[in-house]
């Protein structure tokens, strides 16, 4: 079987609406808590379903939105109308920020017809693509049966092993978090990065459009980080949201990743883990 793009454009989306197997997911999500429905409601892509990230996480857990549970997952997409056979394009208000995250979480329950909309709503406008705005009544239950792959997940043991079993780690933070000499977003963690880890801002892997980057000049990202393609990657972030980005790009270079969910979060949340503040060595 071709393994599916997990991107698309603009101008190949466009002919696809109305199909009646097309999902389209607005996952706008802000790290300063605005809520994104708001800009689902203000502009949005004709048949769109707002995906709201902490309502479809686990919000049992003390770190924010982790993946929930294989049937709690099936359970919130279902009542929005997507089923695990059905055509996913995913996207967000600013381009390629919290898009990557959805398409990672449908990806990890089973979904294999999902992708992300390259560059996101601002691309759509570009490209003359249809709007409408409102409030909008999901499409009505759907069936979709979720199972968890587990190696698309990596957790706090799988990041402290990783050094020792050749495992890289790739941090999406901006420079200065992972050198521990800009603050965290996020009270109370510690300045730096996990240590071994490598140091991969995720705009680093976007042009200045927010469109994924291609061809020789994506894997030259990957390469300037320090990354092997041909050894394994855990990707991490602040919280989990942007290490799916650079995992999605590794996905279309065809490189399996995981996502470490907990990221600096819990690691720099915790006392009992080792960092390092240096700036990454080339």
């Amino acid at each position: 079987m071709t393994q599916l793009c997990p991107l698309i454009t603009a101008a190949d989306l466009k002919p696809l609406l109305g199909r009646p197997d097309l999902r389209i997911v607005d996952a706008s999500w802000h790290l300063d808590g605005r809520d994104g429905r708001v800009d689902f409601e203000r502009e949005r892509i004709p048949g769109a379903v707002f995906f709201d990230l902490e309502a479809g996480s686990d919000r049992s857990s003390p770190l924010p939105h982790m993946l929930p549970t294989a049937e709690a997952f099936a359970a919130h997409v279902s009542a929005l109308g997507i089923g695990d056979q059905d055509d996913i394009v995913v996207y967000d208000t600013p381009g390629l920020v919290s898009a990557a995250r959805i398409w990672w979480m449908f990806r990890t329950f089973g979904a294999d017809r999902v992708r992300v909309l390259d560059g996101g709503l601002p691309a759509w406008r570009a490209a003359g693509g249809a709007l409408e705005s409102g409030s909008r009544t999901p499409l009505g239950p759907a069936s979709f049966r979720a199972h968890l792959d587990a190696d698309a997940v990596a957790d706090r043991a799988d990041v402290a092993a990783a050094p020792d079993a050749g495992i890289q780690i790739l941090d999406a933070r901006s420079a200065g978090r992972f050198a521990g000499t800009a603050p965290e977003p996020r009270p109370g963690l510690r300045g730096g990065h996990m240590p071994g880890a490598c140091n991969l801002p995720f705009a680093d892997i976007l042009t200045p459009d927010s469109t994924m980057k291609r061809g020789a000049a994506l894997e030259a990202a990957f390469a300037a980080a320090g990354i092997d393609p041909d050894r394994p990657v855990i990707t991490s972030c602040g919280s989990g949201v942007t290490a799916a980005i650079l995992s999605l790009g590794l996905a279309v270079l065809g490189r399996p990743s995981r996502v470490y969910d907990g990221s600096w979060t819990e690691w720099g949340g915790r006392h009992d883990t080792a960092i390092e503040t240096s700036p990454i060595r080339s």
